[in-house]
């Protein structure tokens, strides 16, 4: 058998690999990640500025700390107000229960793929470096849950917990929700989670967003 058939075959067989691989995790991904109560859940949490931080710190408000620890908070490298807001939050569960109780909290912060006016082309550059940041920090955190809620930092660490579900190194579970402001049509940042497949589970606080996008979950007001 001539060398180029025989390297086209072998192009074909591993790009039906991959694609075998990729839709058995898609299909997987819908499925619980644990099928026995686990204990706590190492959990990113992914900050984005303004609104975004103060939806999420509304939501860690009423999460089962004890659950899902240790946290590890990321913003975007020039967000420093973020995260001083998530170490008030952290300080505040500490005071009232205990860190044995609340678990500990680490504060990171990472490149952003694209800062506010910066041209498409040389955000091609501060993307790569954003990802290989983003491959990084999920090696080092390894994190089981990774919660977010619209800022575009969290596509790349999202893009990397799927990657790895696709070569079987690590489950991570993706809770997205999506902004209350949103209620028309998903962010940016959801549709491209929800269009790709890569949110394990997707939350909409409005009840036409449901509509529009059936995979979605509706939970009504969470503010």
């Amino acid at each position: 058998m001539d060398f180029p058939i025989v390297f086209l075959l072998l192009v074909v067989g591993i790009i039906t690999l991959i694609t075998v691989r990729v839709i058995y995790v898609l299909y997987h991904s819908r499925k619980p990640l644990y099928t026995r109560s686990p204990g706590p859940l190492s959990t990113l949490i992914v900050l984005g500025s303004g609104g975004h931080t103060a939806e999420m710190l509304n939501l860690l408000a009423v999460l089962q700390k004890e659950r899902f620890k240790p946290r590890y908070y990321v913003a975007a490298a020039t967000d420093n107000m973020s995260l001083q807001k998530a170490r008030v939050l952290e300080d505040s569960l500490v005071d009232e229960a205990g860190v044995e109780e609340v678990g500990p909290a680490h504060f990171m912060q990472i490149y952003r793929s694209r800062e506010v006016g910066q041209s498409y082309i040389t955000s091609i550059g501060t993307t790569l470096i954003a990802i290989a940041h983003a491959l990084w920090l999920m090696v080092k955190i390894r994190p089981q849950v990774i919660l977010c809620n619209g800022p575009g930092t969290c596509i790349p660490l999202c893009a990397i917990a799927f990657l790895f579900k696709v070569l079987g190194i690590r489950w991570s579970f993706i809770f997205y929700v999506e902004s209350i402001a949103r209620v028309r049509k998903l962010s940016l940042s959801g549709l491209l989670l929800y269009k790709l497949h890569m949110a394990d589970q997707l939350f909409v606080q409005w009840p036409q967003l449901k509509m529009k996008y059936p995979r979605a979950n509706y939970v009504g007001c969470l503010m």
